[in-house]
């Protein structure tokens, strides 16, 4: 199955060794060669970088990683064809703006029947986001930002209730399709959704996805396991650090998500909801 990443920091950080290890789950002679792609939040807009070839010989990867963005917010996935050609169109993150920002969705797992569910909601409301490619994750995040749209009219942002409440049917709906792990951000929040993965025993069973919290104090440097390497300009500040992924990436405690459990991540701090 696909890998999903995300990092959500107080103040901006780089993920070198976090990156560098999830990318090798997409190792050439692994099961998920079929592309990837990492998303730096900045601001209302992205740096998304993606390509439908394995990561884990990827020189873009290496790029990344020596370019050291400084970021509070991204979102990585491995990809493990199932749905769609091994294109460029069909590897994700995948982006969208709505509301005067981009919004980003990755998804690990397989939805049985979207096209008819999309197909039919079409009938019901003109569609205003429409996939490029033909996989069923990026028909699902174009569900999701249609039932978004009605929010982010106007110049009045959204409330966290408000998106919660979305995102939470939504997943729903999803989950009565097939597997329906996701990673959804709109550059305030990200949105982990946990649901069910293959593991390591080949049963199909939760959790597909896991969460990691950090603390690092004002004086304390970065702790050997972190797998995170913390790139501070100024060092006489405390930074959190909230990690989510399909499998844990790093050394420490993690904690695993209940089936169907969402939780809302910001700023390095997992937001109560």
């Amino acid at each position: 199955m696909c890998e999903l990443f995300c990092l959500s920091s107080r103040r901006p950080t780089r993920a070198t060794f976090s990156l560098k290890r999830f990318a090798a789950h997409g190792a050439p002679d692994g099961r998920n060669v079929d592309g990837w792609g990492v998303a730096f939040h900045e601001g209302r807009d992205i740096r998304l970088y993606k390509e439908p070839e394995p990561a884990g010989d990827s020189p873009w990867v290496a790029f990344i990683e020596q370019r050291a963005l400084a970021t509070s917010l991204l979102i990585s996935h491995i990809r493990r064809a199932t749905c769609g050609a091994n294109s460029h169109a069909n590897t994700q993150p995948f982006a969208r703006e709505l509301g005067g920002r981009m919004h980003l969705f990755a998804h690990n797992g397989g939805f049985d029947a979207i096209a008819a569910k999309f197909a039919k909601s079409e009938r019901h409301s003109a569609h205003r986001f429409h996939p490029v490619g033909e996989t069923d994750s990026e028909m699902a995040f174009c569900l999701l930002l249609d039932r978004l749209a009605s929010l982010w009219k106007g110049s009045t942002v959204p409330t966290l209730k408000a998106r919660l409440a979305a995102v939470t049917e939504f997943a729903a709906e999803m989950r009565l399709l097939g597997i329906a792990n996701f990673l959804y951000s709109d550059g305030e929040f990200i949105f982990g959704h946990g649901h069910r993965r293959t593991q390591a025993d080949g049963i199909v069973a939760p959790p597909g996805l896991w969460f990691r919290h950090r603390h690092r104090g004002a004086t304390a440097s970065a702790p050997a396991d972190s797998g995170v390497t913390i790139h501070d300009h100024h060092t006489d500040e405390a930074q959190e650090m909230a990690l989510l992924a399909s499998v844990p990436v790093t050394a420490g405690h993690w904690r695993p998500l209940a089936e169907g459990e969402i939780v809302v991540v910001a700023a390095g701090e997992l937001v109560p909801s």
